[in-house]
């Protein structure tokens, strides 16, 4: 087994920012794997927990590494490991689930009620090494750039959501344009939806879902986003809405731009508790809402995998940005500012 220090951004008091610092390479236990991580991607949640807002003071306990979403090579398996080997080219599903309450013992391992999560809960990615479960372990194929097997994870939310309901030849709404948004207008089109209409009030993101391929992009601090919707769908509205941006404005108004029947996917995570009229926007137009949480395990990943390495979804436009990891403030601050797609971190 490995042993030695490495390199690694840790979360290291309750306060704003963090700090790339040494500390030990992880020890794996008989089912757990060492991965040499060759790209990370930063996720909303990362900078949720490295601005320490409300949510992060509530969920993590520094000091510890965060970070969840990777890339890697198989360093070291522990000695009952069999399904991967040293040399492999992975990612991981960051989910740990039981594998023994009912929504993990009936196939629904993405709502396990004692979920963990990697770089949330456990040591995480943002190092050069991350050591992970065997059985959350996801080969990638052969010759798959590091950079888009490290966005496989949250690409995962993106078709989750996109993919639970209908998409081809819907009318389909995208509601905030953070990476994660961006992802699914490309799915959205992947799938053969007839429109793709992407609301944001970033102008820069509004660009890159053009470039995803948005049909149509709404700027909510200059349209009425309502309005703008009924018009672009024959006064119809969206067949499928994915609400991603968390804005309780917006999450009421994702409501309401839905067509009689249609369905809204929620993947976005509110701060606080949102009031919406469930009587009209919800009852009285049939409306179906799902909440989308993590991915199938592991019928996302196959499906992301797959529609990777056939080229069927292009998605490397989403990836803007590229800093080694003592460069972690750069890729922070532009996540903060929002003048970014999805930024990955070199180890």
């Amino acid at each position: 087994m490995m042993s030695g220090k490495m390199k690694a951004l840790i979360k290291a008091a309750g306060e704003p920012g963090a700090v790339c610092d040494l500390v030990p390479i992880p020890e794996i236990g008989q089912r757990e794997v060492l991965i040499k991580v060759k790209a990370a991607s930063i996720c909303g949640t990362d900078v949720h927990i490295y601005n320490w807002d409300e949510w992060a003071k509530n969920r993590v306990k520094p000091p510890y590494v965060f970070g969840h979403e990777f890339s890697g090579e198989v360093a070291a398996v522990g000695e009952n490991v069999s399904s991967v080997k040293e040399g492999d080219f992975v990612s991981a599903e960051t989910h740990f689930v039981c594998g023994k309450c009912i929504p993990c013992l009936t196939g629904k391992q993405h709502v396990c009620s004692n979920t963990m999560i990697l770089g949330v809960d456990t040591e995480g990615c943002f190092a050069e090494y991350v050591k992970v479960p065997e059985s959350n372990i996801w080969k990638n194929p052969p010759g798959m750039p590091e950079d888009l097997a490290s966005i496989q994870e949250p690409l995962g939310n993106a078709v989750h959501t996109v993919l639970s309901g209908i998409a081809a030849g819907s009318k389909t709404a995208i509601v905030g344009c953070g990476p994660i948004g961006l992802m699914a207008v490309a799915v959205a089109k992947t799938a053969g939806a007839s429109q793709v209409i992407a609301i944001d009030k970033n102008e820069y993101r509004l660009e890159l879902a053009v470039k995803m391929g948005a049909t149509a992009t709404i700027s909510i601090e200059k349209e009425d986003t309502l309005k703008n919707v009924s018009a672009l769908t024959n006064g119809e509205g969206a067949d499928l809405v994915c609400e991603m941006s968390g804005h309780p404005t917006a999450i009421c108004q994702s409501l309401k731009m839905a067509a009689n029947g249609g369905r809204v996917h929620i993947l976005s995570l509110p701060e606080h508790p949102v009031c919406i009229d469930m009587t009209n926007d919800i009852v009285f137009k049939g409306l179906t809402v799902q909440g989308i949480t993590g991915r199938k395990m592991f019928e996302t990943w196959r499906q992301v995998s797959d529609l990777l390495h056939s080229g069927a979804i292009q998605i490397k436009p989403v990836i803007t940005h590229h800093f080694s990891l003592e460069e972690y403030e750069k890729g922070f601050e532009l996540m903060r500012e929002g003048q970014c797609g999805k930024v990955i971190l070199i180890p």
